[in-house]
């Protein structure tokens, strides 16, 4: 089974770790059910947010990874900084992104990602 994981904002920017494709992780997900116009949403927390938020622990390999652009637009990235390397403040990561396979760059104009975790 596959399930899209969004991460970014203040919390993947705060203390959020790096994602690897096809590394084996462990993400809480603050759970948003679903609407009558959207699907349940699987937001990435690092936190603990309080009582009346369900979660859940979604374990498996990251199949994919990608930026979603300020358009909503999506494109496909080949790992994910941690937070602390997105934001310059990791000596051993520069937290550029760029494409799968190729090297190309990417251009980084917007702090929401996408995980594909195969379960």
């Amino acid at each position: 089974m596959l399930i899209r994981v969004e991460v970014g904002d203040w919390e993947h920017e705060c203390c959020g770790p790096a994602y690897e494709r096809d590394s084996v992780v462990e993400v809480t997900c603050v759970v948003i059910p679903a609407d009558v116009n959207l699907p349940t949403r699987y937001v990435a927390s690092n936190h603990d947010l309080g009582a009346g938020q369900d979660t859940i622990e979604v374990h498996g390999r990251v199949a994919d990874i990608c930026i979603q652009h300020l358009d909503g637009s999506t494109e496909q990235i080949d790992r994910l900084p941690s937070g602390r390397a997105l934001r310059g403040f990791e000596d051993h990561d520069d937290g550029h992104l760029e494409q799968p396979w190729t090297g190309e760059p990417v251009t980084n104009d917007s702090n929401r990602y996408l995980l594909t975790i195969a379960t």
